[in-house]
C-alpha cells in the first residue's frame, strides 16, 4: 500500500503484535498501541502507547473516545465481546479493521492444503479458544454486511524471536545444545508448516486498506512445509548443532495421544496468554491436556483437532494474490535468525522430565 496511515494496534508488545508494530513504523505509519501496560518490550521510537484492559469495556471506550485512526490491527481479541466492542466503537470511523484469528478454526482433513473455504470446526473437538475465534468472525461477517470494512487473518504456527510459546523452537534449540535425544513421533514423516513472525507482520501491513480484502478470511503462514525429520535436521544444520533422533513407535504414540499412558505432571514452561477462559472450557481442556503436553516434544497445531500423525498444511495463495506479498523466510533462515536471538537472550531452562519418561518407554 502507499501513504502513511494512522494505525491502532490492539496489543503490540508481545511476539506477533510487537513484530507488527516494528513493521508498521518501518513502513512509515503513525502507530498507536493499546494494552494493559504490563509488558516491557523493545518498542520503536515515536509510537503512542495507551493503557486499558480489554475486560473492561467502559475503560476501552473512555481511552479510545475522540481518537481518530485509519486502520485497527486487532491482535488481542479472543472473545466475541472483544470484537463486538471494536465494531461499536469504530463503525463508520475507520478505513479498515483487521482481526487476528487462527487456523485452529478448521476441521481435520486429509485434503491438503487447507483453503479458506474449508469447513470450520464448531463441534466437540473444538476448544473455547477456537470456537471464540469463529464467533468473533461471525460478528465481523455480519458487521461487514452492514458496511464495516473488516478482514480476518488466520495464523498457523508462528516462528521467531520472542515467541511467547518457548516450548517450540527455543526448547528445540536447548535440546540440541545439551545433546539430548530428540523424540520423533512414529516414522517422522508427518508434515507441518510454520511461518516467520516478521513475514507475517509484513503481510498484515500489505493487507491494509485493500478493499478486495473486506469481508474476507485469509490464511497466513510460510510457503513451505516439512516433515518432522526435516524440521529437526534443518534446524540442526542451521544452528550448527547435532541431532540424535529417537523414534517413538506408533503403538506407543497412540497410547500417549489417547491418554492411556500417564506421567507425572511438572509445570510446563509454556507461557499462558491472558485469555478469559470459562471454568467449563478449562475442564474440557484438562481432559485432553496430555495432547497439548506432547506438543512440547515437537510442534503440533491444534492437537484437539489434528491427530499426532495427520499432515497439516494451509494454502496462502489468496493473500499472496490480493496483496502481492511473498514470505521471505525459509525454515533454515527462521532457525538461524531465531537462534541468534536465543543466544543473545541467554536462553532459558526447561524441565525435561516428561521427555525422559517417554524415553524410558522406548529404551
Amino acid at each position: 500500500m502507499s501513504g502513511s496511515k494512522r494505525v491502532l494496534v490492539m496489543g503490540g508488545t508481545q511476539f506477533n503484535g510487537l513484530a507488527l508494530v516494528h513493521e508498521l513504523v518501518r513502513s512509515g505509519h503513525d502507530v498507536t498501541i493499546l494494552n494493559r501496560g504490563q509488558t516491557e518490550a523493545p518498542l520503536p521510537d515515536g509510537i503512542t502507547r495507551l493503557k486499558a484492559d480489554r475486560s473492561d469495556p467502559d475503560q476501552i471506550r473512555d481511552v479510545l473516545g475522540g481518537l481518530d485512526f485509519d486502520v485497527v490491527q486487532d491482535m488481542t481479541a479472543y472473545h466475541p465481546e472483544d470484537v463486538a466492542l471494536m465494531v461499536e466503537i469504530f463503525s463508520g470511523k475507520i478505513e479498515h479493521y483487521i482481526f487476528a484469528s487462527s487456523t485452529v478454526i478448521y476441521e481435520a482433513t486429509d485434503i491438503l492444503p487447507i483453503t479458506e473455504n474449508h469447513p470450520k470446526e464448531r463441534g466437540e473437538p473444538q476448544i473455547e479458544y477456537g470456537l471464540h475465534k469463529l464467533l468473533c468472525q461471525d460478528i465481523l461477517d455480519e458487521a461487514h454486511d452492514n458496511g464495516f470494512p473488516a478482514t480476518t487473518v488466520a495464523f498457523a504456527m508462528v516462528y521467531g524471536p520472542r515467541n511467547i510459546i518457548p516450548d517450540r523452537e527455543q526448547r528445540m534449540f536447548a535440546r540440541m545444545e545439551l545433546g539430548r535425544p530428540i523424540l520423533i513421533p512414529g516414522d517422522g514423516t508427518t508434515v507441518s508448516q510454520v511461518g516467520h513472525v516478521d513475514d507475517q507482520a509484513s503481510a498484515l501491513e500489505a493487507l491494509m486498506c485493500k478493499p478486495v480484502s473486506f469481508g474476507r478470511l485469509y490464511n497466513l503462514t510460510g510457503n513451505s512445509f516439512q516433515s518432522d525429520i526435516d524440521y529437526v535436521e534443518t534446524t540442526a544444520d542451521a544452528i550448527g548443532q547435532n541431532a540424535e533422533m529417537r523414534f517413538i513407535p506408533s503403538e506407543v504414540m497412540e497410547r500417549l495421544w489417547d491418554g492411556e499412558i500417564e506421567f507425572d505432571s511438572p509445570a510446563s514452561s509454556k507461557v499462558k496468554v491472558d485469555i478469559r477462559t470459562s471454568e467449563e472450557a478449562l475442564r474440557k481442556q484438562a481432559a485432553i491436556r496430555h495432547r497439548f503436553r506432547f506438543t512440547t516434544v515437537i510442534p503440533r497445531l491444534a492437537p484437539n483437532i489434528h491427530r499426532w500423525n495427520r499432515n497439516v498444511m494451509f494454502s496462502i495463495d489468496a493473500i499472496r494474490k490480493d496483496t502481492a506479498w511473498e514470505p521471505e523466510h525459509t525454515l533454515s533462515t527462521m532457525a538461524s535468525q531465531t537462534y541468534e536471538w536465543h543466544k543473545e537472550s541467554g536462553g532459558r531452562e526447561f524441565d525435561w522430565s516428561y521427555e525422559d519418561q517417554i524415553l524410558s518407554l522406548i529404551d
